[in-house]
């Protein structure tokens, strides 16, 4: 169990994984660029104005702009999320993608590093093309708002280091179904997206702080309301201790699958 928490020898040539991915997304550019567009339209329209419509303010602040840096938050989780998991997956067993960056100098390690990074990648790239139709909207604060662009690659390591986990574990393509919808789903609903978390009972208030969207969300509407607390510190160092271990366990994990 040790040597799943030791840290892997990870170099600059991850560099490497990550601008292959970079290329292959811009090939694809018009298809890549137009979900995150029209998500956060979507979400605004169907949510934030037609709900808002019965849900005026929550705690003082516009329905619209209390969902806004939810929906944000949202596509930083999907985003690395299913490129860690059904993205990366396709490339190590249908693609065969990481059997060849193998037999470069390419070390297990390095290939699974890139693939954490492009997954940050990708989440920062969804957040900077999501964040000026929020603003088109006028449901977050600018200049402070931009600050979600490097949250964005943060969290983006969370998620893609959970997703790595996964993938590592799982026995088949079709089971990455199950901690999309058992783990996703939820936290996508109870992480203080859409209500805030003081309307869950006690209990569920506790689990919910266990769940790193929670604190993502949290981060996130500080910067985009504005409204700055020190307790963003804390969601920050949560991230980042839960960052680390995630990302060590995934590339630990991969290599223990890898290696035959």
């Amino acid at each position: 169990m040790a040597g799943l928490f030791s840290i892997p020898p990870v170099s600059r040539l991850c560099g490497h994984v990550w601008r292959r991915n970079l290329t292959v997304f811009f090939k694809t550019w018009k298809v890549n660029f137009f979900p995150p567009f029209i998500e956060a339209f979507l979400y605004l329209t169907a949510i934030g104005l037609g709900i808002g419509t019965y849900v005026r303010q929550i705690d003082g602040v516009p329905y619209v702009n209390f969902i806004a840096p939810a929906i944000l938050a949202i596509s930083v989780m999907n985003s690395a999320f299913f490129e860690c998991t059904y993205g990366s997956y396709v490339r190590m067993y249908y693609q065969k993608s990481f059997d060849a960056m193998i037999a470069t100098p390419l070390s297990i390690e390095d290939v699974i590093a890139g693939e954490l990074l492009w997954g940050a990648t990708r989440s920062t790239m969804y957040v900077a093309i999501m964040l000026p139709v929020l603003a088109a909207f006028g449901v977050i604060s600018l200049p402070l708002s931009l600050l979600a662009i490097p949250l964005a690659f943060f969290g983006g390591m969370l998620f893609a280091g959970i997703a790595m986990c996964f993938t590592a574990i799982t026995p088949s393509i079709d089971t990455l179904n199950y901690p999309a919808f058992l783990f996703i789903t939820p936290m996508m609903l109870f992480s203080g997206t859409f209500f805030p978390l003081s309307l869950l009972p006690q209990a569920f208030q506790y689990v919910a702080y266990a769940l790193p969207l929670t604190h993502l969300v949290a981060v996130s509407r500080m910067l985009t309301l504005p409204a700055l607390s020190w307790t963003g510190i804390l969601n920050i160092a949560w991230m980042g201790a839960v960052t680390f271990v995630v990302c060590v366990l995934a590339i630990n994990l991969m290599r223990r699958r890898l290696i035959v």
